[in-house]
């Protein structure tokens, strides 16, 4: 590069150099840095499987036990009911929020205030004996009044009823400010515009405001789902068989804690990974609205990668 006098610019041969030195350096600790994590990861990999205490064998003898398998089903389904329970509570609780009406906003937010100030296992266990508060659930007139038939709390709350009601409706907690959070960041224009048309507040959320909020909603909702699957191993308080559970009962008869809890820990990676993926692609399939250019997915960088090596070695 030239001076506007055809000269040379000057300092801008030191500025080079100084930046080579420094990419330089950065390169040397980027190696060190690397060194330091590959080796940490090999003492890791060395121990897991030169340490006796793990016991690969036992690890692959239960993997695939029935009861493990049971328990594993059981935290698929508590995983999809609650979340069930949660994303259209959280829309209810997000709409009732956002309503004209004040009471009906004050409700959502004393809901929401409650069950994402109290931790989600006390609520489990709260719901799980509910029966020691309400014996017998009555039917009538509030304050006094008349009342008949009854209901045995106990015998309505099972551990399967806690579990879903305490996982659901503190879920519900959370996706109400992810949905509100999604209707908030709509052009209050769009509203606007709607009221002047003359359509009701509740029309113009569920035809125009809502659909377009769920470009916002749905990729935050792919984590709660897989914080709910990790959730699910609170309700074992209760003795529910989930996976945590089933995994407890046996290494309380076997005492081999650490392999059972390898097992349980291999299949909520399993899962979760694969509810990573799914998440990653729902994501990228809600950006292709945006101007943007959308990143490669994975089996795109592997591709091109391969593509990249195959070139360097012609030439």
């Amino acid at each position: 590069m030239t001076a506007s006098n055809g000269g040379p610019t000057p300092g801008l041969a030191p500025n080079l150099e100084t930046a080579r030195r420094t990419r330089a350096r950065a390169h040397f600790s980027w190696w060190f840095a690397t060194a330091g994590v590959l080796l940490l990861l090999a003492m890791f990999v060395n121990m897991l499987i030169t340490n006796p205490n793990v016991d690969w064998p036992v690890i692959a003898h239960y993997l695939t036990a029935e009861s493990i398998l049971l328990g594993l089903l059981r935290t698929l389904e508590l995983t999809a009911i609650a979340m069930v329970i949660g994303i259209f509570g959280g829309m209810l609780l997000a709409v009732m929020r956002l309503s004209p009406v004040p009471v009906l906003s004050w409700v959502s937010w004393l809901y929401i205030w409650f069950f994402r100030g109290t931790p989600l296992l006390v609520q489990i266990i709260f719901w799980y004996n509910l029966a020691a508060l309400i014996p017998t659930l009555r039917f009538g007139v509030p304050f006094g009044g008349p009342q008949t038939g009854g209901v045995d709390v106990n015998n309505l709350i099972t551990p399967l009823v806690a579990a879903i009601l305490g996982l659901g409706l503190n879920e519900a907690a959370y996706m109400a400010e992810i949905v509100r959070g999604g209707i908030l960041a709509i052009d209050t224009g769009q509203q606007e515009a709607a009221s002047a048309l003359g359509m009701p507040w509740t029309k113009t959320m569920r035809r125009i405001i809502i659909p377009q909020a769920m470009v916002v909603i749905v990729p935050p909702t792919g984590n709660q789902v897989i914080g709910m699957l990790k959730s699910t191993s609170l309700v074992s308080v209760t003795s529910m068989p989930e996976l945590l559970y089933s995994v407890q009962n046996i290494y309380h008869n076997t005492f081999q804690t650490i392999p059972l809890l390898i097992v349980a820990s291999l299949w909520y990676l399993v899962v979760t990974t694969i509810l990573y993926v799914i998440q990653y692609y729902v994501e990228r399939a809600y950006a292709r609205g945006n101007t943007r250019s959308l990143p490669l997915t994975p089996i795109q960088r592997l591709s091109a990668f391969a593509r990249s090596a195959v070139e360097r070695s012609r030439a």
